[in-house]
């Protein structure tokens, strides 16, 4: 009988699992997905901007600070692309399959990555390994929450 039980709520488990997937793709879920990534993208060109132009006004010939100029050297002109296919895609109500986009997203935002790390490091070595470690946990923290906003989609009756 416990077996049984068992095998039910692995099962529910599953259904929410690929209901929450296919959300994500589609519906709501993907056109969350879609506002979120235009966020990241304009948050990253900012952040860009702002560390390039501090790099303009002070010079320096420390590599940390060539690597984050290089790095955003890459990253600004894609995310700004990217800003002008996530309008199309809010527009249409559904993320592009494209994979020159796909491949984009993963170069801009690692190159944004670079480029944030590496100016931390110029600053201090400290500050660019806090940096990092930071940024796993806020990504961890935000893929906990999403996951589990989407595996359960009705509120609980504490929720308002």
């Amino acid at each position: 009988m416990a077996l049984g039980a068992e095998a039910i709520a692995k099962e529910r488990l599953e259904a929410q699992a690929n209901r929450a997937a296919a959300n994500a793709r589609t519906g709501a879920g993907g056109e969350e997905s879609i506002r979120q990534s235009g966020l990241i993208y304009a948050g990253l060109i900012g952040i860009g901007v702002v560390i390039v132009q501090g790099f303009l006004e002070a010079p320096s010939d420390d590599v940390s600070a060539r690597v984050s100029m290089i790095a955003f050297s890459v990253a600004i002109p894609l995310l700004a692309a990217l800003v002008l296919v996530n309008r199309q895609e809010t527009f249409r109500r559904r993320p592009t399959p494209a994979m020159s986009v796909t491949m984009a997203q993963v170069v801009a935002q690692g190159a944004a990555l670079v480029g944030i790390v590496a100016a931390f490091w110029h600053i201090d070595l400290i500050a660019g390994v806090v940096f990092v470690a930071a940024a796993f946990v806020g990504l961890f923290v935000h893929s906990a929450g999403w996951w589990r906003l989407e595996r359960d989609p009705e509120p609980s009756p504490s929720e308002p």
